[in-house]
């Protein structure tokens, strides 16, 4: 039986690579989104902490001057989650692009994984095929030894 070889093996391995440099990608880009959103939620909880303290500093006995440095935290904290919020949505278009091209790199691969099993499944059938006549032909060959013996044998007779 002869062996099977896929003339575009070369481009199923490079697609085989590239879904694999995607898959990659993929996963630092969800870790970057992940680290920008744990940043987000970091700033939030300190935010929520100057509120309590606000809320604080007015219950009991005023100081003016910790009271402004209590609002000046809470727009410095605002304006840093205003800043991270565009990070982490910076870091989910990224994370969005790079689903979209490891999608497509699966696409293509799953397609030259297709290509190659058809390809497959014609060379069996192309064995079967010779096959089917190397046996047509033995049993042709048989067959006329056979009939040139009985006419040996008739003759000898």
């Amino acid at each position: 039986m002869a062996r099977f070889r896929y003339s575009m093996q070369n481009i199923l391995n490079i697609k085989l690579k590239l879904e694999t440099q995607a898959k990659q990608d993929f996963s630092e880009a969800k870790a970057a989104l992940d680290e920008e959103e744990e940043r987000l939620q970091g700033l939030v909880e300190r935010k929520c902490g100057y509120e309590q303290e606000a809320g604080q500093l007015l219950a009991g006995r005023l100081n003016l001057r910790r009271i402004e440095e209590n609002k000046a935290a809470i727009r410095c904290m605002e304006d840093y989650i205003e800043r991270q919020q565009f990070n982490v949505d910076r870091a989910g278009k990224k994370l969005f692009e790079a689903t979209e091209r490891l999608k497509q790199v699966r696409i293509e691969r799953k397609t030259h994984e297709t290509l190659k099993d058809k390809a497959f499944e014609e060379f069996l059938m192309e064995e079967k095929r010779q096959e089917s006549k190397e046996i047509d032909q033995l049993t042709s060959y048989t067959y006329g030894q056979r009939i040139n013996m009985e006419d040996v044998e008739r003759i000898l007779a």
